[in-house]
């Protein structure tokens, strides 16, 4: 499989050593200031850019009939934009706030627990996330995600950053150096604490997912989500 890589900082060259151990080839790696020169001689795409970039290297893989795997996050505003252009040109497309294998079974097991949990008013949900001084959006996109399988599955309509209302689901978002990304969900009661927990302790486990996602996609149209590519629906 020929990859492109779009973002080519420290994701993007873990990205390129797992892809090379798993028998690929990177036929481009794009950095801020290089055009797309190239692109048209990958099989697939995979895009670890910055929020600003996200959306011009969709849009140009979706342009040139490339399949395009997203893991950049602080661009959502304009996702829907992604999904109609996706639509518009037969493409393929899979965004994903977070492709380790790990946090999207972390996913499922926050929805499952936001269904139990909504059942019992004593408890108030909680989120601290933590990455390294260089993440540039605050929340995570994980951490975005996480809060949204909540809302869907419970009471709650919203999160916020400080100050939450009783409907609100407040995210302690944190900087510290050389932290891959911990994420952490609480329900708090008077008399006791209910905690999840997931843990990353490099960035191989989001380069791994990326690959993975970039290999399911080969062939098909449409968009989807790391749910389809780890089949966690059924």
């Amino acid at each position: 499989m020929k990859i492109a890589l779009l973002g080519y900082g420290k994701m993007g060259k873990v990205i390129e050593k797992m892809a090379l151990q798993r028998g690929h080839e990177i036929v481009m790696r794009k950095s801020s200031s290089d055009t797309f020169e190239g692109l048209e001689n990958a099989d697939v795409a995979i895009d670890f850019s910055v929020p600003n970039a996200a959306v011009t290297n969709i849009s140009a893989c979706l342009n040139t009939g490339i399949p395009i795997i997203s893991g950049t996050t602080g661009w959502l505003d304009e996702y829907e934009q992604m999904v109609a252009l996706c639509k518009e040109k037969n493409g393929a497309f899979i965004y994903g706030s977070n492709f380790s294998l790990g946090v999207n079974i972390f996913f499922e097991l926050n929805d499952y627990l936001a269904k139990i949990m909504s059942k019992f008013n004593q408890y108030q949900v909680e989120m601290e996330e933590i990455h390294h001084t260089q993440k540039l959006d605050a929340p995570s996109g994980t951490a975005i995600s996480l809060a949204k399988g909540i809302i869907n599955n419970s009471h709650y309509n919203n999160w916020v950053l400080e100050n939450p209302k009783s409907d609100e689901i407040l995210i302690d978002a944190k900087r510290i150096e050389n932290v891959p990304g911990t994420h952490s969900v609480f329900y708090k009661s008077e008399v006791d604490l209910i905690e999840i927990k997931h843990v990353a302790h490099n960035r191989e486990g989001f380069a791994l997912g990326s690959v993975i996602a970039a290999e399911w996609i080969l062939g098909k149209k449409g968009i989807f989500t790391m749910k389809d590519v780890l089949n966690l629906d059924n």
